[in-house]
């Protein structure tokens, strides 16, 4: 076996559809295998998967095992010379998985390689490629240093700013959403550590496979990535996962180091912690109080597609009483998508413009997209199979 992809998901029903879907097109011609370990969704997950998906090595755990945990059951499982780890709110493009696993082939001390992130409106996401989240860096990253000298190889080596977008380039942290191996190097360093719940495992994989001699590498391939969107970051038990998965990074990596620098990163991811929580406090206290932010407007829809599609998008959208337009076309008769349509680039009111996937394909899409980012307007899909309408915020049926 070539490849076994792992995904891991919890409450995303319709988003791994999505995900297995574009895999489906990406792995033909591949000798592959997928995972999905469902920890305890509370959504008909488990359901849907085993009716729509039965070549699909499912595991249904009874617990939410966390990130680590889950992936790990996966990897003792299978058997294959390549595994990728890949969340469940991502889609690939056709080609980005035979073009990781050829690089991977060629580059025999390459320990894992990370591909070109967007987000929903196309905009290429900083997390593709990270440095080591050293005591500096990680004071750079939190002072905000970071961010006002982004392509400084000293204050912007958090995201790596400094190097190119459009060519492979080594890289120190290989994100978790898109984190392709050697089944050799996880034998050489072991597996995900267990400790980390969720958010930080793949930052200590990543160290641990440059500490055993072997090289990440960033390469230019895109994947959409919703950037948890469908998870809840305005918890308090986000702050809390997350932060503490900074200190055990600390605690493991940079335990011993002196005391003198210890304490004031230490206190800089508790400030950080705290600063967090007080925000998502104030904002409860607000709302409680009755001090509203102005309401979002509802987005509108732009429809491009095949005539039988647009027809299914039509009776959703009156169904739904949704803002929409439509047009009907393809990769051949309107390659360029949305791009060269005037009317619908100079919108400047929030927008999905969702896309037919038997009329383009997903590496279309996330080119076109990534072409032209435009804020207002963002990702969205259609597939006849199923009739649903997906985007980074909801799923329309």
């Amino acid at each position: 076996m070539k490849l076994t992809v792992i995904i891991v998901s919890y409450n995303v029903r319709h988003y791994v559809e999505q995900c297995l879907n574009s895999l489906y097109r990406a792995l033909n011609g591949i000798e592959a295998e997928i995972y999905v370990v469902d920890n305890h969704s509370r959504d008909d997950t488990v359901e849907a998967l085993t009716r729509s998906y039965p070549d699909v090595n499912l595991v249904a755990s009874n617990h939410n095992l966390g990130f680590a945990r889950a992936n790990n059951i996966a990897v003792k499982q299978s058997e294959s010379e390549y595994v990728l780890l890949i969340n469940p709110d991502t889609f690939v493009g056709e080609g980005v998985i035979s073009e990781c696993l050829k690089f991977m082939d060629e580059h025999a001390d390459a320990g894992a390689l990370g591909v070109r992130m967007i987000d929903s409106n196309g905009n290429v996401a900083q997390e593709s490629r990270r440095g080591l989240p050293t005591p500096m860096t990680a004071f750079y990253k939190m002072c905000g240093l970071c961010k006002r000298f982004p392509k400084n190889t000293r204050f912007g080596k958090y995201y790596m700013g400094y190097l190119p977008w459009d060519k492979p380039v080594e890289i120190e942290v290989v994100s978790g959403a898109f984190f392709m191996m050697r089944r050799a190097s996880l034998e050489k360093v072991g597996l995900l550590d267990e400790d980390f719940f969720m958010y930080g495992e793949d930052i200590d994989l990543s160290y641990r496979l440059l500490k055993a001699g072997l090289h990440n590498w960033y390469y230019p391939a895109t994947i959409l990535h919703y950037k948890g969107e469908s998870t809840q970051k305005s918890s308090f038990r986000y702050v809390h996962v997350f932060y503490e998965a900074m200190f055990i990074f600390f605690r493991k990596h940079f335990g011993n180091m002196s005391w003198l620098l210890s304490i004031p990163i230490k206190t800089a991811i508790f400030f950080k912690a705290s600063v967090a929580a007080l925000a998502l406090a104030w904002g409860r206290m607000r709302k409680a109080l009755g001090f509203y932010k102005s309401r979002d407007r509802y987005p509108d829809y732009v429809f491009i597609g095949r005539e039988c599609a647009i027809k299914n998008c039509r009776r959703i959208s009156r169904k739904m009483g949704l803002n929409a337009r439509f047009f009907t076309a393809d990769s051949t008769s309107l390659p360029e998508g949305h791009n060269a349509i005037k009317e619908v680039c100079s919108i400047n009111t929030p927008t999905y413009v969702v896309y037919d996937i038997d009329a383009y394909s997903y590496e279309e899409i996330l080119k076109i997209f990534s072409t032209n980012p435009l804020k207002n307007l963002s990702i969205g899909t259609f597939d006849m199979r199923s009739n649903k309408i997906i985007t980074n915020k909801e799923v329309l049926v």
